[in-house]
């Protein structure tokens, strides 16, 4: 049997299995639906009048050089995701007496204010570097968000500084990912849902609410933003800085709450379990993990510093390719899904392991736009040789 659908086989009986032993709770499947439903007509009712301010303001995004539209879009989406999730998630908090996440909301209105400060006037970057460090902080330090346990890896086992550390860098690495992957219409939004998916479906399996439900207001959120930034062509937006790091900042605290949930001494507690939780994790995130890590040394490799911007990145390469924004968003949501369902799969087969199984498999599929340019390029060559 060939393996990949071997492996499709094992995760359809993996699902077939919970369905037969979970008992659904209409509930929680309703106020999860309606979490999203509800920040979907916020966002969805909100954007028209932030296009409106944005026109008025002249607030856009200009074409330039490492721009890929061309004509002047206003950048101020993330303004209405922010509004949609802030008010739905503190609303459900209030009415169904939910835990909140600790120190969520404060972190998030920093993460926000630097994000709309760089849509509208342009923010250093260090700045902005710093910014996301406070918000890391918050969230990290006295919400006590962390990494705390690297799941038998090499053995490691981290102090509470080491911790701390770790946990801060990861939520920098993860939110600057999905600003980076903000290059083409479509794809930071479509990554964050399929993500926040693959985190909310583990937490949802094993009667956990609140995350699940921070999943569907997010969803909703970049649902309504998507009608506007991909379909919609008189009332274009785009998320900008204030978007993509917002994004970025709330799937990174779901991958440590995923990671912190399936530490061996919380496993006796869940309805199901998996022993490789950061190789799930990343084989999640596959698309601005890998994608970062790939131009980060091609830029190294090149004698360039990894921080100097330029056209390295998978969107380019596949823009060159000739994809359209919209094909791009979803060859990259379906090879994400893929990761995701592997990973689900092989989720007891070892953190090491599946780690170099998921990164040398990202590596290999994130490099097949270059070597495709590559082979066109050759192949222009030979013709302009044979008509010479």
């Amino acid at each position: 049997m060939v393996p990949g659908f071997h492996c499709l086989c094992f995760f359809l009986n993996f699902v077939a299995v919970i369905y037969k032993h979970m008992e659904v709770d209409y509930n929680v499947v309703l106020q999860i639906f309606f979490a999203g439903l509800i920040s979907f007509i916020l966002v969805f009712m909100s954007i028209p009048t932030i296009l409106k301010v944005s026109y008025s303001k002249n607030l856009f995004d200009e074409p330039g050089r490492r721009r890929v539209h061309k004509q002047k879009v206003p950048t101020l989406g993330g303004l209405g995701i922010f509004f949609g999730i802030l008010f739905t998630y503190s609303v459900y908090l209030d009415w169904f007496d939910y835990q909140a996440i600790p120190y969520l909301i404060p972190a998030l209105l920093i993460i926000f204010s630097i994000g709309i400060k760089d849509d509208i006037l342009v923010t250093a970057p260090i700045m902005k570097l710093m910014g996301q460090i406070a918000a890391a902080l918050i969230i990290v330090g006295l919400g006590d968000l962390r990494i705390t346990d690297f799941h038998g890896f090499f053995g490691l086992t981290p102090d509470y500084f080491g911790s701390l550390a770790f946990s801060l860098l990861f939520v920098v690495f993860i939110v600057n990912g999905f600003n980076l992957i903000d290059g083409v219409d479509g794809l930071a939004a479509v990554t964050g849902i399929v993500t926040l998916l693959g985190f909310s479906f583990w937490f949802y399996i094993n009667g956990e609410v609140i995350l699940p439900v921070l999943g569907a207001i997010v969803t909703g959120a970049l649902l309504a933003f998507l009608y506007f930034n991909v379909f919609s062509r008189s009332q274009k937006i785009f998320m900008g800085d204030t978007g993509s790091l917002l994004i970025g900042f709330i799937v990174a605290v779901f991958a440590i709450r995923f990671m912190e949930y399936n530490v061996d001494a919380l496993a006796p507690a869940h309805r199901y379990t998996m022993k490789s939780a950061p190789a799930v994790a990343l084989a999640i995130l596959i698309v601005p993990v890998i994608d970062t890590i790939r131009v980060f040394f091609l830029r190294l490799s090149r004698g360039h510093s990894p921080f100097a911007a330029d056209k390295t990145h998978i969107h380019h390469r596949m823009l060159t390719l000739g994809f359209s924004h919209i094909q791009i968003a979803v060859v990259l949501a379906v090879v994400n899904v893929l990761f995701i369902l592997m990973a689900y799969c092989l989720r007891d087969f070892g953190t090491i392991r599946l780690l170099i199984l998921v990164l040398v498999l990202g590596l290999a599929v994130f490099h097949l736009p270059s070597l495709g340019i590559r082979y066109r390029l050759r192949k222009m060559k030979r013709q302009k040789n044979l008509r010479r």
